[in-house]
């Protein structure tokens, strides 16, 4: 075994090798959630203009899905590292205290582990409903509505019809939620991990988690809410 090899070895089964991973993970997935935010807010400004953004995207074709298929990876390796080093802390807390250790803990970081997996099965839910197929006839080259003169697919239908179903916006509403109350709390993780979150920066940085996390949230959310009340249609 080359020394390179020994040496990441050694990074993967070290607590800090597995919290730095955790760390970069999340950052680029907080990076991948605002660009998101942003297209996906250009509903606002009409069809035509989400309906061209939509299709610049999938006009990279497989680089596109080099993209996803990273993404997926990103998310899958952020939470199997955190139940790791979840158990490791279990594992190396010797003595029970008095008091449970949780009282001090944020809501957000006790369900972390839960609203990351629940987090990824709705983004797989979220690549079906919109990019891969969709059981409603969305992707079927018989419906018009749904399909742009060029071939190209009418996103902007597809998200007001789509959003029209309350259940489906409901769900939506709940993984934003869980979404940002994970990243309400991931936001600050990496800076202390990455080792940023000096005393006299742990305020302001704790500040801008929640305004980031919530911020996302109120966009995000804005658009089901918005069809929802029939002020998109």
């Amino acid at each position: 075994m080359s020394p390179i090899v020994q040496s990441l070895c050694r990074f993967y089964h070290s607590s800090i090798g597995k919290k730095i991973i955790v760390a970069v993970t999340g950052l680029g997935l907080m990076g991948f959630i605002l660009g998101h935010l942003l297209g996906n807010l250009q509903i606002f400004l009409g069809p035509d203009t989400i309906n061209t953004y939509a299709k610049k995207l999938h006009d990279l074709g497989l680089l596109l899905w080099v993209v996803r298929l990273g993404l997926l990876a990103m998310v899958a390796a952020h939470i199997v590292f955190t139940i790791q080093l979840t158990r490791e802390n279990r594992t190396a807390r010797k003595q029970k205290y008095a008091l449970d250790g949780t009282r001090k803990a944020t809501k957000a970081s006790v369900i972390m582990i839960w609203s990351g997996v629940t987090i990824l099965v709705f983004i797989i839910y979220h690549l079906m409903h919109f990019t891969i197929t969709r059981t409603n006839g969305y992707y079927d080259p018989a419906v018009s509505r749904y399909w742009l003169p060029d071939g190209s697919h009418n996103v902007y239908n597809m998200m007001i019809d789509g959003f029209r179903v309350w259940y489906v916006s409901a769900f939506y509403i709940l993984g934003m939620f869980l979404l940002c109350s994970h990243l309400s709390h991931g936001f600050a993780s990496v800076f202390q991990t990455l080792g940023l979150a000096t005393p006299r920066l742990r305020r302001p940085i704790h500040v801008a988690s929640l305004i980031f996390a919530w911020g996302v949230f109120a966009g995000n959310v804005s658009i089901p809410l918005a069809i929802l009340s029939g002020l998109k249609s």
